[in-house]
């Protein structure tokens, strides 16, 4: 793509604000010299890796790229058998540390439904070296400094050299103290060439035996290093070298093993620039509030509120651009304050922003083309140096986009063939136009020219846009408005701004009928466009309203929904729990009754048993139970209960006066004269005085069962397990109770998992004496036999 259209557009601007989203040199390069993609595969690739950045960003949190140096020449260097500078390998240090951090931030085992993404294979293919990087921060301190911990030897060294110098510092404060005092210029110790000496008086230094290393600059002074500390002066010399050569050798070993991992270095360094690239891509778009949009080869735009990406968000107003779906060529006209250049900047530049994979600022579902070529011819193009004027540059420019311009390309004029007489001047550009327009190459123009607007609304394929203009603010609203070509309002304007009345009469006298007419058509429509959107506003305001009220229903029949379905099954639930316990209790009740009920109550019991069972069974399938109404008694005319303690014993049949309920006494008297009456699935605490006897023809005290009401064999077939066993059980009681010395229970042969789940309780049941199988003609091994123990 032409180099020039960078610059005319401001792309340049856009990738340098970019890199200020990447923090390595080689980032910040790769940001500076994005360039649109080739082909429409290689577009939405680039689209999709910034997606999903801003995605794993926006999820969790931005990826720092602090500490990547470009360690490309150092590699190489160590490669090579170099020594690598402590700079050079604190810097591959902190590169290692980096490429660990962003390999952990890509591996996502915290996030179960994390689905792997267009990015994942690079964080994937990254190698950290952690031993490395820990070798390298333990052995170096900063760009100057050697650890004492890099080696035990280095350690040795700097010892030996501190206990020297220390060593030299008492010699010498015994001297400046002692005798060679009167000798010194002052009493401190001072180095000359890295040895240490003492300031003598230019008068005494023949009284001090040693090694002159320098004077002062008046002669006054010399520095002597005394005799007696000249050996270990040379000692200090001697370590520092071996402390020189020893950190060589540190130095050395750290860079050959960066050599040998130079490849896996290189790689992850290849791999992070890559990512550095991408999410500053991803950044930058944050920064915009920006959207991936979508790419079609078919010349088809479609942006929605767009801004330009250079010019502040809170200031600038969006605006609506189309072309390529029912026009190819759009004319935008409207006062010179109105915004004309933005808008054709903006559609221009975001094209050139998604071709090169970046998203754009402008709603989501915005549509770019994919061109291979954007021409622009926008600015003051007049040339000092060729002596042109700005009208020639301006053509200059324009034959060149005409010469090389095609159906793959996008071409932007700027108040085309301006600068001249405007009669020329607005052939030429209906020329330029109609040269475009007939080779369907998408383009759009501004233009003061009245002849463009009429040359927009009487060709197909071509339409008319404005910058909208409030006459009455004088000011421009910055609306791009397509399908409507703008008015001049000069005449509005002088005259809200004070020009006389009868000037702007001449004036109007002054122009073309024809031009009157079609200027009074424009105010009308104009009018028009003013009225129909306010009606627009209105109704989307009134569908707005609409829209909200149903959002507001809808969510109101969900959570009554929900409150309903809460209610019905915390009620099943209850009626469960309540039919369980009354089932419990009523099997209980049985029990105890068959050791002195008649065969009569027994089988009333029975039912009362049974139905409780159905009950329960029926409420686990269904809905939940609803308990009837009570129909309480009102108290005036309740009659007065005529029962005795003496005459209460439990199981006895009763009616609780107060609420006309029939019910079981389930415990005798308490020292208060009350009962438990279980009345349905609901026992009650009532007192003897609330009941009358519902007892026929049955005295109190104790009764004895009936064995002739309990038939010696059941029939278990065809029961699961758990049924099998709750029926068994109720059975096994009854008989028991009955005095039946033994029972036949027929389970079948079959797989013998019900035959087993039988002896199994059988063996655990307190009063069964002995059980074994039906004999030949009981019913063989389809029956078990149970005895049962003698009372």
């Amino acid at each position: 793509m032409n180099k020039k259209v960078f610059h005319t557009l401001e792309f340049d601007k856009v990738r340098e604000r970019l890199s200020e989203f990447a923090f390595s040199e080689r980032g910040k390069s790769l940001c500076r010299s994005l360039l649109p993609l080739s082909s429409v595969e290689e577009i939405e690739l680039k689209q999709k890796e910034t997606e999903d950045a801003l995605s794993r960003i926006l999820k969790y949190g931005s990826l720092s790229f602090s500490g990547v140096y470009d360690v490309g020449e150092a590699l190489r260097f160590a490669e090579s058998g170099g020594v690598l500078t402590p700079g050079e390998l604190l810097n591959i240090a902190s590169f290692l540390n980096v490429t660990k951090e962003v390999r952990s931030y890509g591996d996502r085992p915290d996030d179960p439904d994390y689905v792997p993404d267009s990015l994942n294979d690079r964080f994937l293919c990254l190698v950290s070296i952690d031993h490395l990087s820990a070798e390298i921060r333990r052995s170096i301190i900063d760009s100057e400094t050697i650890a004492d911990d890099a080696s035990s030897e280095l350690k040795t060294i700097r010892r030996k050299i501190r206990d020297t110098q220390s060593r030299i510092h008492s010699s010498l404060s015994g001297l400046i103290s002692g005798r060679l005092s009167e000798y010194l210029m002052d009493r401190v110790i001072v180095t000359r060439n890295n040895r240490y000496c003492v300031p003598v008086k230019s008068e005494y230094k023949s009284q001090v035996p040693g090694i002159v290393h320098d004077r002062s600059g008046t002669g006054s002074t010399f520095f002597i290093e005394p005799q007696s500390v000249v050996e270990m002066n040379n000692l200090i010399r001697e370590l520092e070298t071996d402390e020189r050569e020893e950190i060589q050798a540190i130095l050395r070993n750290l860079s050959s093993e960066v050599g040998e991992n130079s490849d896996i270095i290189s790689a992850d360094f290849s791999i992070i620039s890559e990512l550095e690239f991408i999410f500053a891509k991803a950044s930058y778009a944050l920064d915009l509030n920006a959207t991936r949009p979508a790419i079609n080869p078919g010349g088809i735009i479609n942006l929605k509120s767009a801004r330009h990406p250079l010019i502040d968000k809170e200031k600038i107003v969006p605006v609506d651009l189309r072309l390529g779906e029912t026009f190819d060529l759009l004319v935008i006209t409207g006062p010179n304050t109105g915004g004309k250049t933005v808008s054709l900047k903006t559609l221009g530049l975001l094209e050139l922003m998604g071709l090169s994979g970046l998203h754009i600022p402008a709603s989501s579902g915005s549509v770019l083309s994919f061109f291979k070529e954007v021409y622009a011819d926008i600015g003051d193009e007049q040339s000092i140096e060729q002596s042109l004027s700005t009208f020639s540059s301006h053509m200059t420019n324009i034959v060149k986009i005409l010469s090389e311009a095609n159906i793959m390309s996008l071409c932007l004029f700027d108040e085309l063939c301006a600068g001249t007489d405007p009669t020329e001047g607005a052939a030429l550009a209906m020329a330029v136009l109609g040269y475009l327009h007939k080779r369907s190459i998408r383009t759009a123009a501004t233009t003061h020219y009245p002849e463009l607007k009429q040359y927009a609304l009487s060709t197909p394929w071509v339409e008319n846009a404005c910058l909208e203009f409030d006459v009455e603010s004088l000011r421009p609203t910055y609306r791009l408005m397509i399908g409507v070509p703008g008015r001049s309002n000069a005449f509005a304007i002088s005259e809200r701004l004070g020009l006389p009345k009868k000037l702007i009469e001449d004036a109007k006298s002054r122009i073309d009928e024809e031009d009157e007419r079609f200027e009074h058509v424009l105010s009308n429509l104009e009018e028009n466009r003013v009225a129909l959107e306010k009606k627009q506003r209105e109704i989307s305001e009134i569908k707005e309203e609409i829209d909200r009220t149903q959002r507001e229903l809808d969510e109101c029949t969900r959570k009554l929904n929900d409150s309903k379905e809460k209610i019905l099954s915390k009620a099943r639930e209850e009626a469960r729990d309540i039919l369980k316990n009354a089932k419990a209790a009523a099997d209980q009740a049985i029990r105890d009754l068959q050791r002195y009920a008649d065969p009569d109550t027994i089988k009333a019991a029975e039912k009362v048993r049974t139905a409780l069972r159905e009950s329960l069974n029926e409420t686990q399938s269904s809905g939940p139970l609803i308990s009837p109404s009570l129909s309480p008694v009102p108290e005036k005319d309740r009659p007065k209960g005529n029962l005795l303690p003496k005459q209460i014993f439990t199981g006895m049949q009763v009616r609780v006066i107060s609420s006309n309920l029939k019910g079981t006494v389930q415990s005798l008297p308490d020292k208060n004269n009350n009962v438990t009456v279980q009345c349905g699935i609901i026992k009650y605490s009532v007192n003897i005085s609330d009941l009358q006897s519902e007892e026929k023809g049955r005295a109190s005290g104790s009764f004895s069962g009936n064995s002739r009401s309990i038939h010696p064999e059941i029939n278990l077939i065809g029961m699961n397990s758990d049924d099998a066993k709750e029926a068994l059980s109720s059975y096994l009681d009854d008989a028991f109770m009955s005095h039946l010395p033994s029972v036949r229970i027929v389970h079948g042969k079959g797989s013998g998992v019900l035959r087993d789940a039988v002896r199994s309780y059988l063996k655990s049941c307190k009063y069964v004496k002995e059980y074994h199988q039906g004999e030949y003609g009981e019913g063989d091994a389809g029956v078990t036999v149970a005895v049962f123990k003698t009372k």
